[in-house]
């Protein structure tokens, strides 16, 4: 099953994360450390008023000028075809370097480290293994053309990007917030429940046509347990979102964990390849010739 994201093969269909930069509801109040949070009948309404507080703050969050240095585990299987990956993720300095490191957690060869320094006109991917076959040399560069988009047009955040929006589509249903604790460090931790149909509506992760064929619409109804965890700022620090969902002999299984990872240094970027470890693609035609031979190495 192949459920990786290319920015490069799916620039415009991630367009529609840019919803997560307009405010959907008015926000209420952070809750401080140690005070209480509304239970019973109270606890949805706060619940969802936090969750549209998140969203307003992800114009800020996700300006593409914060330091930051992300892990996701990322797993999903329907039936027997699954796909079980980490992306770690660094952005660094203003303007920002960008780098990020997609390994699958079953095949050492695979995988497929992105790498964009700051103000390059180019950006480099290196093949693990797996990949061998498209470059004579273990990294390739390419034109960088996403010019200053945001983060959620970033392999490193665009999956946290579209799991807060299924979040956000479910909660504004008015059935998915369930539960909000203030912590003692004054963090807030907010518990919903999000569609599988929100899931893949966002294409959190994307699922081949012959596989979402087996998913009936009532597992589109069932939900998938979610957690985010707010700083005392109110920022997003993690948020996993895992469950299972089975109907008419099939099963749909999902766990993505995405959490902040310390503080990132320049250590934590690449040095520059070397250029004779590099295969140029010079135009749109070699890209979109590199990324058709790598769907056919994927199956998809």
């Amino acid at each position: 099953m192949t459920v990786r994201n290319h920015r490069h093969r799916r620039l415009a269909a991630l367009l529609a994360c840019a919803g997560l930069l307009v405010a959907t509801t008015t926000a209420c109040g952070s809750a401080k450390a140690g005070s209480a949070v509304p239970d019973g009948d109270q606890a949805a309404t706060y619940v969802s008023a936090k969750f549209a507080e998140k969203i307003e703050a992800l114009g800020n969050d996700f300006s593409g000028n914060e330091s930051r240095k992300s892990v996701l585990q990322r797993f999903a299987r329907v039936d027997e075809k699954k796909s079980n990956s980490t992306i770690s993720a660094v952005q660094f300095g203003r303007p920002p370097a960008r780098f990020s490191k997609n390994h699958s957690n079953t095949n050492s060869a695979d995988y497929l480290d992105s790498f964009h320094p700051a103000n390059s006109e180019v950006e480099y991917l290196q093949l693990g293994p797996a990949y061998a076959a498209l470059a004579p040399t273990p990294w390739v560069s390419m034109p960088y053309t996403a010019g200053n988009l945001n983060e959620c047009f970033w392999e490193g955040q665009q999956d946290v990007c579209k799991m807060i929006q299924a979040v956000a589509d479910s909660v504004n249903k008015g059935k998915a917030a369930k539960r909000a604790n203030s912590r003692p460090d004054g963090s807030v931790e907010l518990s919903a429940e999000v569609t599988l149909g929100a899931f893949l509506q966002n294409k959190v992760i994307v699922f081949p046509p012959s596989l979402l064929g087996l998913i009936s619409d009532k597992m589109k109804t069932e939900v998938l347990p979610t957690r985010l965890i707010l700083d005392p700022k109110g920022k997003l620090t993690e948020i996993e979102m895992t469950g299972k969902i089975a109907d008419a002999g099939h099963e749909v299984e999902v766990r993505m964990h995405y959490k902040l990872d310390g503080e990132p240094t320049a250590n934590d970027l690449p040095k520059l390849p070397d250029a004779s470890q590099v295969t140029v693609l010079p135009d749109k035609a070699a890209v979109d010739d590199f990324y058709r031979r790598l769907g056919e190495i994927q199956g998809g």
